[in-house]
């Protein structure tokens, strides 16, 4: 594939780089800039402005409310959107239950539930991992029984990020026992709402509110919420987890943070002299440099691909992409050794303008180093991932 942009693609760029700079509220770009902790309204108000220009679902057919985007145009979005900081636009609903909605729900689901997630009215949740059923997905436990025109479903879900805020979530449940654990799994839709639900905080390592356990005791959920053929939720699992895992790769957001890691090697000396200008440290930046140049190369190559269905070279992106972000934050607190230590949340929650020690660039990064140990497990661990490319890819 052709590399290099085309006239046509750097006036595009240009028009994304116009509409940025127009739009983003500037407090939204310092959150993101400065790691700082973005809430409910943060990302709603950002998806709201971009969803009036148009432009939330990018890789929506147009039909549906999408841009018509090419693959080129579609990652000169992502990109810029990442260099000028903005908040994500949150993936559970735009690029993981809409897609299997639009290739596995019927008519009436369709057109219910897309325009919902488009202007941000659903927030969306995501009902996968369970305790004891993480990688090991397909051994989930949370049970759905159908009784008349309803199922009833019991058990839990764990890790549900950002389920604190959710109006809906998609869930895998099993309707029947008594098969393959892959062939007994259903995909359903679940509100929030109903009675019987349960959200339960997880409160991580960095003091965040950012994940849930969710539990379901008799909740009662219409058999019109059921997505395509009941026992047939294994299909659609697969297909949302490669749009899930495609997305992790995150190369615009990693190139941002490249800059953030140079400034920061910039301005801390060593022996008088920037630590950028360290051989050692400089070689690792180098070496981070060249395989985050070669993620993107290979992220552009898979989303070129007339398929715009994600395979198993997604299990590849999902794997270096998060490795090359770990190795990021890695370096940050490698940078600014000691300094990165302090912990600040009122800072971090934008209670104080400024950071206790006095440097708001370090002050969120200890944090922001640990809570990103999380990439290689979520969305199946980097040792699932590399199984998937031994046995789909390699044919061994």
């Amino acid at each position: 594939m052709d590399l290099n942009y085309t006239a046509g693609d750097l006036a595009f760029r240009d028009t994304v780089r116009a509409f940025l700079a127009a739009n983003l509220p500037s407090d939204l770009q310092h959150k993101v800039r400065q790691h700082l902790r973005l809430q409910k309204d943060d990302y709603v108000r950002w998806h709201r402005i971009v969803a009036k220009q148009g432009w939330a679902a990018p890789a929506w057919p147009v039909e549906f409310g999408g841009t018509g985007w090419n693959a080129t145009q579609r990652h000169i979005w992502e990109e810029e959107c990442a260099r000028a900081g903005t908040p994500p636009i949150l993936p559970f609903g735009i690029n993981m239950v809409a897609p299997v909605i639009m290739a596995f729900g019927n008519d009436e689901q369709k057109g219910y539930y897309l325009p919902r997630i488009l202007s941000c009215e659903d927030w969306w949740c995501q009902g996968y991992s369970e305790p004891g059923s993480g990688s090991d997905l397909a051994s989930l436990k949370t049970t759905a029984e159908r009784v008349g025109d309803h199922y009833i479903v019991n058990g839990q879900k764990t890790w549900t990020t950002l389920g604190q805020h959710a109006d809906m979530i998609f869930c895998l449940v099993r309707t029947d026992p008594n098969v393959r654990k892959q062939e007994g799994i259903s995909f359903l839709l679940i509100d929030m709402k109903t009675p019987g639900i349960t959200v339960r905080p997880i409160i991580m390592l960095d003091e965040d509110h950012e994940v849930n356990e969710v539990f379901f005791d008799n909740v009662k959920v219409p058999v019109a919420n059921l997505i395509g053929k009941e026992n047939k939720g294994w299909t659609y699992a697969k297909y949302l987890l490669g749009h899930e895992r495609t997305g992790i790769a995150a190369v615009g957001r990693s190139k941002r943070e490249l800059l953030f890691l140079k400034k920061v090697a910039t301005e801390h000396l060593k022996h008088g002299k920037p630590l950028l200008h360290d051989p050692l440290f400089a070689a690792k930046v180098a070496n981070l440099e060249i395989e985050l140049m070669a993620l993107e190369t290979t992220v552009l190559r898979v989303i070129s691909q007339e398929s715009h269905t994600p395979g198993p070279e997604a299990s590849m992106l999902k794997v270096r992409g998060s490795e090359i972000q770990q190795l990021l934050t890695e370096l940050m607190v490698e940078a600014l050794g000691p300094d990165a230590l302090p912990f600040d949340t009122d800072y971090l929650e934008g209670k104080a303008e400024h950071s206790l020690t006095g440097d708001d660039a370090a002050a969120p990064l200890a944090g922001y180093y640990f809570n990103f140990r999380k990439t290689s497990i979520y969305g199946g661990s980097n040792e699932i991932q590399k199984n998937i490319i031994t046995q789909m890819i390699l044919g061994l």
